[in-house]
């Protein structure tokens, strides 16, 4: 089946709340026109328990299937984001972003437009037996809002079993789904390196301890890790993304500074680059003459499909937009996501669901596109509906 009927009936109404929460993009944790809205039309729907103020601004709201007025019996999570950037807008649209220096370049306001659709669907036909979680999540581009809600206990408080989510994808084909079982999205880590050196005249460098020297020779260094520390058919990024040193031509500064990224899927892999890294630091500042600090953060683990909810969740997703439109093995990308923390504490899956040709994610001429809610909205309610079938 295509799109459900009765979803589509409200396409429109779907567009209109994503392009009012795209007018009030809010960051990380303190979104609250974003979760009033949201709280507002839950409360609409007639859910049957709306839980507010986890993690700050999050949110978890119980829809009980048919017959269920205790509130008991297995409970199935849909997860959707709810956060934007700091991304100064530039679409042009007529529903710009009401907030200087804020955007939903990601599509988190059509994320969060899907689940408001399932939510509205099941809490008016109830086919379903059960409990539906429907998490409504801040925090995901930053500081990891999905590890908060976990910390903070929803999946035993509300006994959720397996959680789903899904995620726009620009390039994919409008309503195509791609996603693959086992690992997904790689964990992230992010490394400082502070390098103290000796400052002085640029034409008297004998006299300095040059720090930029250091950091260039730190910064290459650092590559060999992928190059010469690394099997070469494991995935793994190392990238130094900022150096900051200096102020003008003649001087020798006392300082500089580097930031990067690494991306990897294995455990093992991950601290085989911590240990290096640290290796070569230490290494090359003595070899330079300076000193260096590396602080070397653990970010988001790799986002893992469990293969048996993946498959299940490829076969919803074929029949609502037919097989030939979803990649059930799509493969795995360096990219990273938040709700890893949600699958490391429950199986489940996530997915990409196709948007067609636009700017990228991240982008500020990004802008989600509202034909694909209808399309979300119906994978979850058919996955509601399949996995806790009505007796």
């Amino acid at each position: 089946m295509p799109v459900v009927n009765r979803i589509a009936d409200y396409a429109e109404e779907m567009k209109t709340w994503r392009r009012h929460l795209h007018q009030i993009p809010e960051l990380a944790l303190d979104l609250p026109k974003t979760a009033a809205f949201v709280a507002e039309r839950l409360r609409e729907f007639g859910v049957d328990e709306l839980h507010e103020g986890i993690a700050t601004s999050g949110m978890v709201a119980i829809i009980n299937g048919q017959g269920n007025d205790a509130g008991t019996g297995p409970t199935i999570g849909l997860r959707a984001d709810m956060d934007a950037l700091p991304i100064p807008e530039e679409t042009g649209v007529d529903y710009v972003s009401g907030h200087a220096g804020n955007m939903h370049a990601c599509g988190h306001d059509g994320h969060t437009t899907m689940l408001l659709g399932a939510a509205k669907y099941l809490a008016e036909t109830r086919n379903f037996s059960g409990r539906v979680a429907l998490i409504f999540q801040p925090a995901e581009e930053a500081i990891g809002g999905a590890r908060i809600m976990v910390e903070e206990g929803i999946m035993d408080r509300f006994g959720i079993s397996e959680v789903y989510a899904l995620h726009n994808a620009p390039g994919l084909p409008v309503g195509a789904f791609l996603t693959t079982p086992g690992a997904l999205m790689a964990a992230t880590d992010e490394f400082h390196i502070h390098i103290n050196g000796r400052g002085g005249h640029a034409a008297m460098p004998h006299e300095t301890r040059d720090p930029v020297m250091a950091a260039c020779g730190i910064a290459q260094a650092i590559q060999t890790i992928v190059s010469r520390n690394h099997y070469a058919l494991q995935d793994l990024v190392v990238s130094v993304t900022q150096i900051h040193t200096g102020t003008t031509d003649n001087v020798v500064p006392d300082t500089a500074y580097i930031n990067g990224t690494v991306r990897s899927f294995d455990p093992d892999v991950q601290q085989m680059v911590m240990h290096r890294m640290k290796e070569i630091v230490a290494g090359q500042a003595a070899s330079y003459g300076v000193e260096a600090e590396l602080n070397y953060e653990e970010g988001y683990p790799a986002t893992y499909n469990d293969p048996a909810k993946t498959a299940f969740a490829v076969d919803v997703a074929s029949e609502i937009a037919g097989a030939d439109n979803v990649e059930s093995e799509g493969g795995r990308e360096m990219g990273a996501e938040d709700f890893s923390y949600m699958l490391q504490a429950r199986p489940g899956a996530y997915l990409f669901l196709g948007q067609g040709e636009s700017a990228g994610l991240h982008h500020p001429k990004y802008d989600f596109n509202d034909e694909i809610s209808p399309i979300g909205a119906s994978f979850f309610v058919r996955l509601v509906e399949r996995a806790q079938p009505a007796t």
